[in-house]
């Protein structure tokens, strides 16, 4: 009886296989532009241009979009199409978004602790220094 489930499961999953397609760019390599034309075309509309790479069938863009902002773009090589665009975090890091506020009042903190002196009884909190005579 629990043959049924994983069967539905299974025909669910293959006929929804079309609209889970990823979004590969799948032009021929004989209809491509140079790079060189996405660059130039990039950079008429006021962008700083970091990187080109082919990526999944794509050229696949680094650079400042022309309002200032990091991205990463990806146009068709045929027609140049913007495909995908996703802008890139300025922090680049792992952190969660919770924890974001935190991060200057940490900074804070540590800027404080690094202001201290530091006590001469021969105990030390945190890195010691050493100072080579």
């Amino acid at each position: 009886m629990k043959t049924k489930p994983v069967i539905i499961s299974l025909a669910v999953l293959c006929l929804s296989a079309p609209v889970l397609a990823d979004d590969d760019c799948d032009d021929p390599v004989a209809d491509w532009q140079p790079r060189e034309h996405l660059r130039q075309k990039l950079e008429a509309e006021g962008w700083t241009v970091y990187r080109i790479k082919v990526d999944d069938g794509c050229y696949e863009v680094k650079g400042l979009a022309p309002e200032g902002r990091r991205v990463e773009a990806s146009f068709a090589p045929a027609s140049l199409e913007l495909m995908e665009l996703e802008l890139e975090r300025e922090d680049d890091d792992d952190d969660d978004d919770d924890n974001r506020h935190d991060q200057g009042d940490r900074r804070a903190r540590d800027k404080a602790r690094a202001d201290r002196p530091v006590p001469r009884n021969g105990i030390v909190k945190g890195r010691p220094t050493v100072t080579v005579e």
